[in-house]
């Protein structure tokens, strides 16, 4: 009897020892598993542009800062057009005697054109920009805007001979606003387009709004007829 007895602890411990190896082979292969997937899950950071590119009339016809090289420049070109990639047009286009000199500014990613926009930093009534509907990475909805009131000094920065402007306000999307500007400079029919869009927009959501507000009131008034 004794006997029997040692010989179901000693399978008992082989069964437990068993276990607890089997156990110890298994969990690093549990523990590493979800690793592997996250890093495979891991979503890669889009790369960053590298280089901004400026074109137009003047001696030598291009410029190119590099971000390595200068990159409180290049951040500072780079923050007058980049902006420009998602938004929604803002304003129609001026007369064209009234746009002055264009400059173009092409983002670069090392060396390969992402983004391309028109700037006109002595526009009548502000500083403009053109985004064109065909860029270097697919096509767009083209669309002018108002461009921010540093333009000038930025571009200026990078070696493009314009007049200075030390007093500009820094930063802001605004065209115009701020700067003292001629009545006759301002285009009237652009203006009222502008307002006009605004207003009809605003009057088909206040519109909306009524509609859904007499629909609700009609079905109440229904409810409460039929349990009348």
């Amino acid at each position: 009897m004794a006997r029997g007895t040692i010989r179901r602890l000693v399978s008992v411990t082989g069964m437990l020892a068993a276990t607890v190896a089997l156990s110890a082979g298994l969990a690093p292969a549990a523990f590493a598993a979800p690793r592997q997937d996250s890093a495979l899950a891991a979503p890669k950071a889009p790369p960053k542009p590298t280089a901004v590119q400026i074109a137009g009339k003047f001696t030598g016809g291009k410029i190119v800062i590099q971000q390595a090289d200068r990159p409180e420049l290049f951040q500072r070109v780079l923050s007058e057009v980049n902006w420009l990639s998602g938004a929604a047009p803002t304003t129609t286009r001026p007369k064209a005697d009234k746009l002055g000199p264009k400059f173009t500014v092409t983002v670069l990613i090392k060396d390969k054109a992402t983004q391309l926009y028109d700037l006109y930093p002595m526009a009548s009534g502000g500083p403009r920009a053109y985004r064109p509907a065909k860029q270097p990475t697919g096509k767009k909805t083209a669309g002018w805007f108002y461009g921010r009131l540093t333009m000038s000094e930025s571009l200026r920065l990078s070696g493009i001979p314009l007049k200075e402007k030390p007093d500009v306000v820094s930063g802001g999307i605004g065209g115009g606003i701020g700067e003292d500007v001629d009545r006759e400079e301002l285009d009237p029919l652009a203006v009222g387009s502008d307002v006009l869009s605004q207003m009809r927009r605003l009057l088909l959501i206040n519109g909306a709004v009524l509609v859904v507000v007499l629909a609700g009131l009609g079905g109440v008034a229904y409810l409460i007829r039929r349990r009348v």
